[in-house]
């Protein structure tokens, strides 16, 4: 429908921004202008200004402008001609009429919507009535105040055939069959009667806060539990969202929307304080809701229940939204501990135990993993083939080739973490530099633990070849590079292997024993100074030993302790560059040669520091 610039611009002259963006938004007199917090993002500065002469709004933080109409759109989410009309309403005009038929369907909608506010009205009389009772109690049985009754409308409609159809007796038998207030038996020769009966009546809105359909929850023993209207010309719940209304200015300001399973959810939420959540009304998640939701945020998050029925939910939502995903838009999801729904969860645990549950949410690649994963083992060959596919077909149905793409990416990551080459080789290797480091650091994870075998074995170790340099300082000419790359276990030992370098870069030639000025050093700890006279006896411990063979046996200690420092960044890098190489079979080939040729190494360097372990194991329960 085409509306004429004339009447647009006089709709905005009768509209006072200010008095409009005020029912949602405090605002306060800045001379000519007012002033507010923007509502499009978080501040506590007011930059958000409103000029009623202009007819405009602009906010110098984010950068958001516009005038009325533009308000109604991007702050209350409505579509053009929602906007335009219910600015008409308040203004006092007529929006033009494009034909006599679309007069007669806004006609007819207007007296739908005249049928629900009035039943609305009367279901709100009858919860505070005598025959309200039993609704009310129940209301407060479920810890519903008073407040928040009246925020969300909510009624009683009494067991009865025709009392609402009496109390209504104004509107045309069929207009209130056809707003979903009175059945029509098949026999058309019986009365209609009401359709809801012995049930707290929950009212549900469109975007613009009109009553357009009722969700009715059965007091006592019956079936079943939650009935809603039929879809009629105002009310299609495949499209609609309940709280939307109310949903949207909080979804603005908080930048998420939350879509939880059911009224009561909502209601014990917002009660809460969690104002932004909406629920789908009693059917899954359709495309046309999802689609509705990204015009509120780009990842809207699912909360649905922990238990067998929410998880279904869950797992459909996600398949639903598949098709229709684009760059920066997909959905998020997070299950609520076994047994409990978030109305169950904020009166165990308050609001900020559900912000800690949807603190980090589960991303949609991710639930459509874990789904097919635990559909069926994945333990033969046949059955990760299975999964392949299932992930494959599921990804073949996104529309837009980027996303596309990049979920099969990451799911065929994924797999391949899960299922590539060699994983059983790369968690035993994984294991092997665990309990390696575990063995060094005496098992329980502390290095300083000097009281610890593996602990003082590592220190006297590393203090032997200390003290091997000093009586053999040619060998620092031929490892300089190696010691300085070896870690210390202790700042005395430290201080101790850095003297040592620096002498050998003063000096041209280092021929003589420095063990002498080594003693004489103010910063070598008095145990350190016994030590290296009652330590254990390697060939370059003994000042009388066979040069050649203690120098020779020197080298390959230091040789063996920088391998052993440096094989898990190799490990690591290897397995990285696997990975990554994983479709290309040449390269794999040769990595993983590599890959096996430093493993082969390891085994062989264990095998030689075991043989030096065990003799200073053996000196050391000896001393």
């Amino acid at each position: 429908m085409s509306l004429s610039p004339q009447f647009l611009d006089e709709l905005r002259a009768r509209t006072t921004l200010s008095t409009l963006i005020g029912k949602s938004v405090k605002v306060t007199k800045a001379g000519r202008e007012y002033k507010a917090c923007c509502p499009f993002h978080n501040e506590k500065t007011p930059s958000f200004t409103i000029n009623d002469e202009k007819g405009f709004y602009h906010c110098f933080g984010c950068g958001a402008h516009g005038d009325a109409i533009r308000w109604m759109t991007d702050n209350r989410g409505l579509p053009f001609m929602d906007a335009v009309k219910e600015l008409a309403d308040a203004a006092g005009m007529q929006v033009p009429t494009p034909d006599p038929r679309a007069a007669r369907q806004a006609e007819a909608a207007k007296g739908l919507h005249e049928a629900c506010q009035a039943a609305q009205d009367w279901f709100e009389g009858q919860l505070g009535g005598i025959e309200g009772a039993e609704a009310r109690a129940y209301l407060e049985k479920r810890g519903i105040t008073d407040a928040t009754r009246r925020a969300f409308g909510f009624g009683y409609a009494p067991d009865s055939r025709g009392k609402l159809k009496a109390a209504l007796k104004e509107f045309p038998e069929p207009l209130l069959i056809e707003a979903g207030l009175l059945i029509q038996p098949d026999d058309k020769g019986r009365e209609p009667y009401d359709r809801f009966r012995g049930r707290l009546m929950i009212p549900i809105r469109d975007g613009r806060g009109r009553v357009i359909a009722f969700g009715g929850r059965i007091i006592g023993a019956g079936e079943p539990k939650y009935l809603n209207s039929p879809d009629t010309p105002l009310f299609d719940k495949g499209r609609t969202l309940y709280n939307l209304d109310k949903a949207l200015p909080a979804a603005r300001s908080a930048g998420r929307i939350i879509v939880v399973e059911g009224y009561m959810d909502v209601v014990a939420l917002a009660q809460a304080g969690i104002h932004e959540c909406v629920a789908p009304l009693g059917t899954a998640l359709t495309e046309h809701q999802i689609e509705r939701l990204w015009k509120l945020a780009d990842v809207p998050i699912l909360c649905f229940d922990g238990d067998s029925a929410g998880q279904k939910a869950a797992d459909r939502a996600a398949l639903r939204a598949l098709p229709l995903l684009q760059p920066g838009r997909s959905l998020s999801f997070v299950t609520l501990p076994q047994g409990m729904d978030p109305d169950d969860l904020v009166k165990a645990r308050g609001a900020a135990g559900f912000e800690s549950c949807v603190a980090s949410p589960t991303p949609l690649v991710e639930r459509l993993w874990l789904h097919e994963q635990s559909a069926t083992p994945a333990t033969t060959p046949e059955a990760r083939a299975g999964l392949q596919q299932r992930l494959n077909e599921h990804a073949s149905t996104i529309a837009h080739d980027l996303v596309r793409r990049e979920y099969e990416r990451a799911l065929k990551d994924r797999f391949w973490a899960e299922f590539g080459w060699k994983r059983q080789e790369r968690a035993a290797v994984r294991g092997f530099i665990n309990r390696s480091r575990d063995e060094i650091r005496g098992g329980n994870g502390t290095p300083g633990d000097l009281g610890n075998m593996a602990v003082r074995i590592d220190q006297m170790v590393k203090r032997a070849i200390l003290l091997g340099l000093s009586r053999y300082p040619g060998v620092l000419y031929t490892h300089r590079e190696q010691l300085s790359a070896l870690a210390m276990p202790s700042p005395v030992l430290a201080e101790w292997s850095s003297l040592l370098i620096r002498a050998s870069f003063e000096r041209a030639a280092l021929e003589e024993s420095l063990i002498d000025a080594i003693l004489a050093d103010a910063s070598l700890a008095e145990p350190e100074r016994r030590s290296i006279a009652h330590d254990m006896a390697f060939s370059f411990y003994r000042a009388d030993g066979d040069k050649e063979v203690a120098e020779k046996d020197l080298g390959e200690v230091i040789n063996l302790l920088v391998f052993e420092q440096e094989y898990p960044p190799k490990l690591e890098r290897l397995t990285t560059e696997l990975y990554a190489h994983r479709d290309d079979d040449t390269r794999y080939e040769a990595l993983w040669q590599d890959h096996l040729s430093l493993i082969a190494s390891k085994r062989q360097n264990d095998e030689r520091l075991k043989e030096l372990k065990a003799n200073i194991e053996e000196q050391l329960m000896a001393a």
